[in-house]
């Protein structure tokens, strides 16, 4: 045996010292002996013994040059126990070139192409290669392994390469690992020192001046923390290529030049060319549908869907029953794996993740990672609004939950921010957990459905329970009370829907978690009318089954069905479904109850809704009288019944008793609310209407004039409440006598209505309507038709045939006709939503009364007033039994009946009919209110007609300054008056006056 320094231990010594023999140059021995060169020593002692601790004995035949150490015995030391020899090992030959380090994973089974190859290649070329370094980044289980080691293969394969460097870069260890053994068979390092092995191999990487270039390629397989690479990175070569695959995201990754690539998903075309080519290797062939709906179902995972496959032919299962079984929630996702992996998988895909997970807790801020993925877990995939995240009820979570044990943890439990929360969401980004992208806040947070599942999986049953209430609490305190931003509001309706789809029975513990409300609320605020109702009807039949009949819940969500119900349209409906459900609570909770006394507050207005504003009076009286003794006269919701009962009064026909009403409510809310209260401002609004409607439009505009100017201030320009506030400014400056005005208002403010609430919002389409209608009456009728029309169409698509918009479209768009000249087309239009209104809102709702009383004049005036004196004597009638003597409605249909009889031939009739409903209308409304206006210069055309022009000029000189002095000479209705006058003029022969 020949040694240069091996160390090696003598047996025979009992010491715990040891000896090193060093530099002992070349040495030949034959076999058994040891050479020695170069040995300096002392003389043995006399006794026998060495002097020096080393003693060589017995070595036999060696040989050994200058420098050298030979020896064929023993070697040992007397008072020391161990020899210890170095040794230094001839150096290997470098490998040849071409030469791999390293194994490359195999080829998937069903290995797919994807765009992620295409980028890989294309990148800066020079001479033939590349020279940037690229970063395959991810989420565990989309492939990037398969991806890199394709991209490695072909290029080896090619000849592209002289040297292809493999590494699995978990660690810094078996980074070290692998360029270590990359430099002891490339550069004849040292493959005693790992690291030093390393450092020459990097080294070596660098071009030399006149060395022969070399093509190289190293791919470091899944890096799991950039720290790991720190003084390991290759530098930049021109011939030299760097693959990187991570999850991990950190900008680390990307300095010096690296490209990142991120690597997504399947496609869903990939995905089920995947499912089919992998089944049909075993003769399996499923229904295209089938593995459709199951790459879906997976998300288009290519690592669970290689899993998925195994499963089905491992089994022999069917695609539709391995739905089923990923469906069950019963059902773990570690259960729908295959017992043994395919493709080399290291682990299955419940546990793909957990690696990352834990690491992710040890991020800062430390152990808070696996809470915020709880709650992540329970709610969409599709974009979760960071405020949910980040809010209070999240914060809460967090601290309470803050996962203990961690090393390094020195927060305590309850010391989390929301900047923590905004921090732990960059770690999961980072650790491609998620993807969080602060620049888009409804959808801040999306995570992939398979990671959610397998959060869930890990938690126990009162965990899950946990976190799904803190998740729902969560949403609900990110809930806008004023509902601004569409997209927010579909965002938050999509996690509500995922968070009861995996978590239902935690909504209903105890009682129905307010999150089932407020989604049901959210789809109303933003006009989707219809499908609020239909959501809480679903939510009734839930409620009831898991909380009983008499439970609150069951009958606050019976409430919020019938609210909707009246809603979308059905309000003789809605007010049967509150008396029900009135009778329900007088039996479970009681007369007093506040649920009890809200459902009154409801019938009096859908009562009121559907036509009867006498009855919706007298429900709000005796409401009023109970709210008072239950709930005393400041009370917030006394307050609002107050408030109720002077609209439904108004409604009644006695709008100045509304004002007068309105008047003294607004006093108390100014004293106990203040000036910016939104009941407060909400009163100002309905003082302003009611005194329009009682005959001064002006005074009317003026109010919502100040009053707008305060609600911007209070509530901003796109809050709901503003936005219609600023149309009812602009109807009072039409009926004011500013109709162009009016006009363009509604115009500007269509725009903003459009972009805060949408097209189909159904406030977005009754402006639309409003705007036709004055653009109509100032303008182009027949332009205005055209526009009506096309509104009807989409009021037709998103409300349907029967809402009461819908109908109101139609009365409006006959209008528009009659207007522009086609009565014929009216009274046919008239006729046919007559026909629909009986059907669907009864004989006796305002809106059918007036379509009566339309649909007469406009025969009349179409040449048939014998016919529309009979039907409006008849409509006369009902009105009278239905709204009582002095309703505005009832006087309309009688001033229309006596110009009818006029048109007939019975103009004294006409006349006396008139003089008679003139005395009552200044009795009721008072001069300057517009209807007695109205009335006045009809009786003197029909004065003229019955042939006293001269009584006709001198009472239109008479109203032609009123209408001036209370409307104004430019309103319409003064000039109308001033043509009618001149008209008689001519007619009596008579010269105008100086």
């Amino acid at each position: 045996m020949t040694t240069g320094g091996k160390r090696a231990e003598d047996p025979i010594g009992a010491a715990d010292t040891h000896v090193v023999v060093t530099d002992t140059g070349n040495a030949t021995a034959a076999a058994g002996a040891m050479a020695v060169t170069g040995y300096r020593g002392p003389a043995p002692g006399t006794d026998g013994i060495p002097t020096d601790p080393i003693w060589v004995s017995d070595t036999g035949d060696a040989r050994a040059a200058e420098g050298g150490f030979a020896n064929t015995g023993y070697i040992y030391q007397v008072s020391a126990g161990h020899l210890t020899m170095v040794q230094q090992r001839a150096p290997r030959e470098p490998a040849s070139w071409p030469h791999q380090v390293g194994v490359l994973p195999s080829r998937a089974h069903s290995f797919q192409y994807r765009a992620e190859s295409d980028q890989l290649r294309a990148v800066v070329a020079n001479g033939g290669t590349a020279v940037l370094g690229q970063v395959l980044t991810g989420m565990g289980g989309v492939g990037k392994t398969q991806l890199a080691a394709d991209y490695a293969r072909t290029a080896w394969q090619d000849g592209s390469l002289d040297v292809l460097v493999w590494v699995t870069a978990s660690a810094r260890s078996s980074v070290v690992t692998g360029y270590a053994q990359a430099g002891v068979e490339l550069c004849r390092a040292d493959p005693d020192d790992p690291e030093g092995a390393a450092q020459t191999f990097l080294a070596w990487l660098t071009p030399k001046a006149g060395a022969t270039p070399c093509r190289w390629m190293i791919v470091l397989d899944d890096v799991a923390d950039p720290n790991d690479l720190r003084d390991l990175w290759p530098q930049a070569s021109p011939h030299g290529r760097l693959l990187v695959t991570t999850r991990r995201r950190d900008a680390a990754l990307s300095g010096d030049g690296r490209h990142l690539i991120h690597v997504g998903l399947f496609t869903e075309a990939q995905a089920v060319a995947y499912l089919v080519r992998s089944l049909s290797v075993c003769g399996r062939q499923e229904p295209v549908e089938q593995l459709t709906a199951l790459a879906r179902d997976l998300g288009l995972l290519p690592l669970a869907l290689a899993q998925a496959a195994a499963y089905l032919i491992d089994t022999g299962l069917g695609c539709a029953a391995y739905r089923a079984l990923l469906a069950d929630r019963a059902t773990n996702l570690a259960d729908t794996a295959p017992d043994a992996l395919p493709d080399d998988h290291a682990a299955p895909v419940s546990a793909a993740w957990s690696l990352s997970i834990d690491r992710a807790d040890t991020l800062r801020p430390i152990a808070l990672a696996r809470p915020m993925l709880h709650l992540v877990a329970m709610l969409g995939t599709d974009g979760i609004p960071g405020s949910v995240l980040n809010g209070p009820s999240a914060i809460a979570y967090l601290a309470q939950h803050r996962t203990t044990g961690q090393e390094g943890t020195t927060e305590s439990p309850g010391s989390v921010s929301a900047q923590d929360a905004i921090l732990v969401l960059r770690a999961l980004h980072r650790l491609s957990l998620i993807e969080h992208v602060p620049q888009t806040p409804h959808q801040a947070v999306r995570a992939h459905q398979l990671i959610q599942r397998a959060v869930r999986d890990d938690l126990t049953r009162e965990q899950h329970a946990q976190a799904a209430r803190a998740a729902a609490d969560a949403l609900v305190s990110a809930w806008p009370g004023v509902p601004r931003d569409i997209r927010l509001e579909e965002s938050l309706r999509a996690s509500s829907k995922a968070l009861s789809q995996c978590a239902e029975e935690a909504l209903f513990y105890r009682d129905a978690h307010d999150v089932l409300f407020r989604v049901g609320r959210s789809l109303g605020e933003t006009g989707q009318v219809r499908a609020a109702r239909d959501y809480f009807e679903h939510l009734v039949q839930t409620v009831t089954g898991r909380l009983g009949p008499d439970h609150p819940s069951t009958l606050a969500a019976r409430g919020n069905q019938a609210q909707w119900q009246g809603q979308a349209g059905d309000a003789a409906g809605a007010a049967d479904a509150f008396r029900q459900l009135m009778e329900q609570m007088l039996h479970s909770i009681g007369a007093d109850h506040p649920y009890t006394l809200t459902s009154r507050d409801h019938l009096a207005m859908f009562q009121g809704a559907a036509g009867d504003a006498a009855g919706a009076v007298a429900v709000a009286e005796a409401l009023l009288q109970d709210r008072l003794r239950v709930q005393g006269p400041d009370h917030p919701h006394t307050l609002t019944t107050r408030g109720a009962l002077a609209r439904w009064k108004g409604e009644a026909g006695n709008p100045a008793g509304a004002a007068d009403a309105l008047e003294s409510l607004l006093k108390d809310q100014l004293r106990l609310f203040g000036p910016d209260d939104p009941d407060t401002l909400a009163t100002r609004g309905a003082l302003a209407h009611s005194r329009g409607l009682a005959g001064d439009p002006a005074r009317a505009a003026d109010d919502m004039e100040q009053l707008l100017q305060h609600m911007l201030r209070v509530f901003g320009a796109d809050h709901p409440e503003f936005m219609a506030a600023t149309y009812n400014l602009a109807h009072w400056r039409g009926e004011a006598g500013d109709p162009a005005g009016a006009g363009e208002a509604i115009e500007q403010s269509l725009g903003q209505t459009l972009r805060v609430l949408g097209p189909d919002h159904p406030s977005t389409l009754i402006a639309r309507g409003v705007l036709a209608n004055w653009k109509g009456q100032i303008a182009d009728p027949a332009a205005a038709a055209d526009d009506l029309e096309k509104l009807l169409d989409h009021m037709l698509r998103v409300l349907g045939k029967d809402h009461p918009h819908t109908l109101t479209c139609r009365g409006n768009l006959a209008f528009m006709r009659s207007l522009a000249g086609d009565l014929h087309a009216a009274v046919d239009a008239l006729e046919k939503l007559l026909e629909d209104q009986l059907r669907t809102i009864g004989p006796d709702h305002p809106s059918t009364l007036t379509c009566r009383n339309n649909l007469a004049r406009w025969r009349g005036q179409a040449g048939d007033p014998v016919s529309a004196v009979a039907a409006l004597e008849l409509l006369l009638e009902d009105r009278l039994r239905i709204l009582g003597p002095n309703h505005p409605d009832l006087l309309i249909t009688r001033h229309d009946l006596a110009v009818m009889q006029g048109l007939a031939g019975e103009l004294a009739s006409a006349v006396a009919a008139l003089e008679v409903l003139l005395e009552e209308r200044l009795r009721i409304l008072g001069p300057d209110h517009p209807d007695p206006l109205t009335t006045r210069h009809d009786l003197a055309v029909m004065q003229g007609l019955a042939g006293n022009p001269t009584a006709a000029v001198d009472a239109l000189v008479r109203l032609l300054k009123d209408e001036a002095r209370i409307l104004g000479p430019d309103h319409p209705d003064t000039q109308t008056v001033q043509y009618s006058l001149e008209q008689w003029r001519r007619v009596a022969k008579q010269r105008p006056l100086v």
